[in-house]
């Protein structure tokens, strides 16, 4: 058993967390919304701040939002750097910019501690069932140390390579599935505008080629209308800004990348930043002036 720190409890943290303390661990916790009872009935231990998690955890896990999430917990006052000691372990497990994390990781070095980035995907559901992929970048050594933690976490398990890689590959996962959406989104107003059946549709593609989990979770969400958020349309509009603020920076092209965002910001600014990102779908169907289900 070891003494696991856990900040950010929300969809994905709540989870996660739950599924460490059931594997035994002692969890010390934090998060801006609270801690809740269904945690702290399981056995953890409410914390007032990331520092006093810090000071009572060998291990300290983070599970917030955007990069200054992670530099304010990390780096603000009764922060996780305050509670620190000399042979601990700091390992974010945000999506947050490879840049930066290069840069969290190295002041958390200097205080003798190591640091992980090990971003997921999966979303709720996996999250739930302990069923996430976990993209991992540190050294080796910290890497066995930890992962039998992520085991805990997650089935797919890779360590990608240093500190930053691990970021990175998360940011190349959403590029994939949001293009995915995309094509999945276009895929069902264009079938339903032509006046088939898109849930005969889903299905028949469900055995071919087309196959996928994007078409099989999220074309069921967009046939069904049930977008309450997995993962909400605002962060994934936060993952591919880094993937274009990365692009930018290193001269490479992603157009459809843009595209899918542009399908973001046009469903945030119809109201839609907190519903899950298969509501992208809903921008095309504006223009299609089409419903891919009523």
């Amino acid at each position: 058993m070891a003494n696991i720190g856990f900040v950010g409890l929300g969809i994905m943290g709540k989870p996660m967390a739950l599924n460490l303390i059931k594997g035994g661990h002692k969890l010390f916790l934090n998060s801006r919304s609270g801690v809740s009872v269904e945690l702290t009935a399981a056995g953890g231990t409410a914390c007032v701040s990331a520092k006093e998690v810090a000071q009572k955890a060998d291990i300290v896990i983070l599970m917030v939002p955007d990069t200054p999430d992670v530099d304010k917990v990390l780096f603000g006052a009764n922060g996780v750097a305050e509670g620190l000691a000399k042979g601990k372990t700091v390992i974010d497990m945000s999506s947050i910019s490879p840049i930066e994390t290069k840069v969290f990781a190295k002041r958390i070095n200097e205080l003798g501690c190591d640091y992980v980035d090990a971003p997921v995907s999966g979303g709720e559901v996996g999250a739930k069932n302990a069923a996430l992929t976990i993209m991992v970048g540190a050294t080796q050594a910290a890497f066995d140390t930890v992962k039998p933690l992520f085991e805990l976490m997650g089935k797919n398990i890779t360590l990608v390579g240093g500190i930053g890689d691990g970021q990175t590959c998360k940011v190349c996962n959403q590029i994939i599935v949001a293009l995915n959406i995309e094509a999945v989104s276009e895929a069902l107003v264009f079938a339903s505008k032509a006046g088939a059946d898109p849930a005969k549709v889903r299905q028949a593609l469900m055995g071919g080629f087309a196959a996928s989990r994007i078409l099989e979770v999220h074309g069921e969400r967009m046939i069904k209308r049930t977008f309450d958020p997995g993962f909400r349309i605002e962060l994934h509009q936060k993952d591919l800004a880094l993937a274009l603020a990365g692009a930018r920076a290193l001269g490479v092209s992603l157009p459809n990348t843009a595209t899918a965002q542009e399908l973001f910001n046009a469903c945030s600014a119809d109201g839609g930043a907190k519903s899950d990102h298969s509501a992208m779908v809903k921008a095309l169907e504006k223009l299609a002036n089409h419903p891919v289900a009523k």
